[in-house]
């Protein structure tokens, strides 16, 4: 993408998740501070990049942290559904706290601009090489 295209990106990213929460607060008097919307941008272009890519996580089971590999796609996606569940569970609720509703408005931007802003050789859901 490159540098320029990528901060363009990026704001826009953070634009959309800003505009999403606003729809779904707009009442809300509480700042809105941070970029986590436009990191949400990056992680909907990932996930539409680089699908089958293998991500490390850890999984805590009780006092013993597993690390396991497992696709982007079902990390990603399990991540976004918390995100939209969690913003449909605090929509219109007063306070400070995680505005999920520009999670979820980065990820849709991420995964709608990044057509527009990738090279044109690379493809989209690109099967990584096994090794």
């Amino acid at each position: 993408m490159g540098h320029q295209r990528f901060v363009i990106f990026y704001a826009a990213c953070g634009l959309a998740a800003v505009g999403l929460h606003a729809a779904m607060d707009a009442h809300s008097n509480v700042p809105l501070i941070g970029a986590s919307g436009a990191i949400s941008g990056v992680l909907g272009a990932y996930l539409l990049l680089y699908p089958r890519a293998r991500v490390l996580v850890a999984i805590p089971l009780g006092f013993i942290i597993h690390t396991t590999r497992l696709p982007a796609a079902w990390v990603l996606g399990f991540w976004f559904v918390l995100q939209l569940i969690n913003s449909l569970l605090s929509a219109g609720a007063q306070g400070g706290g995680v505005a999920f509703g520009a999670h979820v408005g980065g990820f849709l931007a991420g995964m709608l601009l990044i057509p527009f802003f990738k090279q044109s050789r690379v493809k989209l859901f690109h099967a990584r090489r096994r090794r």
